[in-house]
């Protein structure tokens, strides 16, 4: 079923579990992790960055995404991930997505703040729900060239206070993109900010997260974990060892179900971590 965001992170903040949030980026992958989520009994978070969105443009992405959300067993969000400009979180609302994020993460807190106060008025007209972030979590890929800054608890605090956002992404010590689980979370930091805000916390680049600290992550108030990276490594890994073993396999139907169980699986063993099913 297709729900917003809001209900969900209510919940696990107070919960010992968090909700994964999976960058997908079509029908495969989505349906993939899905059946993950109603593998393990677990709400999930199809979560649609901007390079998604150049591949498939809303149009045609949004009605698929939502249609597998409504059909799933399980209560299914469709986000916007990093959405870093008004029109693209106003198409993004236009075409039924449940939720946005808008990452004002780059920039002077007090626009931060001013936009995203835009954004929740805009998508509070339509049932909406509103990530937003402060600090800004950086990428593993240098030639990015955007900033990685802790989040400041007071700043956290007043964000919240003034945006009434639905659930604030923090950086803690993770990092976008990392494909070794060798991050370095900052416990005492994510305690300072547990102490000053009550809403719902999110970690974003979670694929470098120890499987461990997921499990800590996850008894924290915080509700929400993306992770993308992960699932997109066993997709690739998946695929170059059938495409190895069947050199003469073209069908890309064949060739996508054994790379879309990985994901799966995948998938699953994420959720587990976070407190689901294991």
């Amino acid at each position: 079923m297709l729900v917003t965001l809001k209900p969900l992170a209510d919940e696990a903040a107070e919960q010992p579990y968090a909700i994964p949030a999976f960058n997908v980026f079509g029908y495969e992958d989505a349906t993939a992790v899905i059946r993950a989520a109603e593998a393990v009994q677990a709400p999930v978070i199809l979560a649609v960055n901007i390079p998604a969105i150049r591949h498939m443009p809303l149009p045609y992405l949004a009605p698929l995404l939502l249609q597998a959300a409504r059909d799933a067993a399980v209560p299914v969000c469709v986000h916007l991930d990093h959405g870093q400009d008004l029109a693209t979180i106003q198409e993004a609302i236009a075409h039924g997505f449940s939720s946005v994020m808008f990452d004002g993460s780059q920039l002077p807190l007090e626009e931060n703040i001013a936009v995203t106060k835009e954004v929740v008025r805009l998508a509070r007209k339509h049932g909406v729900s509103v990530e937003a972030e402060v600090g800004s979590v950086g990428y593993s890929d240098p030639s990015m060239k955007l900033k990685h800054e802790l989040s400041d608890p007071a700043e956290v605090e007043r964000f919240t206070d003034e945006t009434g956002v639905d659930a604030v992404a923090v950086s803690i010590g993770t990092v976008h993109r990392m494909e070794e689980q060798t991050a370095s979370i900052r416990f005492g930091l994510l305690a300072e900010i547990e102490q000053r805000v009550r809403t719902p916390l999110v970690i974003h680049g979670s694929t470098g997260v120890p499987n461990r600290d997921l499990r800590r992550l996850a008894q924290a108030r915080v509700a929400k974990i993306n992770i993308g990276t992960a699932l997109r490594m066993a997709f690739g890994n998946s695929l170059r060892e059938q495409m190895a073993a069947d050199p003469h396999v073209f069908d890309r139907i064949v060739l996508f179900k054994q790379a879309m169980e990985a994901v799966k699986q995948a998938a699953i063993d994420k959720f587990h971590h976070l407190g689901w099913g294991g």
